[in-house]
C-alpha cells in the first residue's frame, strides 16, 4: 500500500492499523500490509491506549496562516471591479502595486506586490489600460463627418478606413 498523502487519509491508516492489530495482527504484519515502518504501528497503538480515537486524529497543518484570508480577497477583488479614481489614484489603470497599497492603507495587510500580482492573475484580474477617448469627442460631428466628409476623401486617395477627425487623448479622473 502507498504511503497516503493527506491527513485525513493518514487518519484513516492509523485507525485501519489500530483496528487490525486489535484484531489480533501482530504490529509487523500491519506495518507489512500497511506500508508503513513497524515504529509507527506501536506510536499509533501507544497513541489510541492513551488518548483513544484523539490520539489518531489528524493535526493541523503546520506553518504561517495566509495574510490573504477569504474576506481580504473579497474586499481586494471588489476593489477591482470600481475605478482606481475612487480610491485616489490619477489614472484608470489597476496594478498590483496599487492593490497592495489600499490592501496595507485600508486593512493593515502587507503583501508583496510580486506575489499580489500573480494571485491576481490567477483570479482573471490583469492590468488594464482603459479605452483612450476625447473628452471633446462629438458623436454626432464624427458621424456626420464619416458620412459627408470621408467618401470624398475615400474616392480621392484610395484609402481604406475612415481616419478620426479628433487627435485621441487620454481621459483622466
Amino acid at each position: 500500500m502507498d504511503t497516503p498523502r493527506t491527513a485525513a487519509a493518514l487518519e484513516q491508516v492509523r485507525h485501519l492499523a489500530v483496528s487490525m492489530a486489535l484484531a489480533g495482527e501482530g504490529p509487523a504484519e500491519v506495518a507489512d500490509l500497511l506500508g508503513v515502518a513497524e515504529r509507527s504501528v506501536w506510536r499509533w497503538l501507544s497513541a489510541w491506549h492513551h488518548l483513544g480515537d484523539a490520539g489518531l486524529a489528524a493535526k493541523p497543518g503546520r506553518g504561517r496562516s495566509p495574510k490573504l484570508t477569504a474576506e481580504v480577497a473579497a474586499a481586494a477583488l471588489s476593489w477591482v471591479d470600481r475605478s482606481p479614481c475612487d480610491f485616489g489614484f490619477a489614472t484608470e489603470r489597476w496594478t498590483a502595486r496599487r492593490v497592495a497599497m489600499l490592501l496595507e492603507r485600508d486593512l493593515g495587510v502587507r503583501v508583496n506586490r510580486r506575489y499580489l500580482s500573480g494571485w491576481l492573475r490567477d483570479r482573471g484580474v490583469t492590468p488594464q489600460t482603459p479605452q483612450r477617448v476625447p473628452r471633446e469627442r462629438d458623436e454626432a460631428k464624427v458621424k456626420a463627418w464619416v458620412g459627408r466628409r470621408w467618401p470624398l476623401i475615400k474616392k480621392r486617395s484610395g484609402t481604406a478606413t475612415p481616419p478620426s477627425p479628433f487627435p485621441t487623448k487620454v481621459a483622466s479622473c
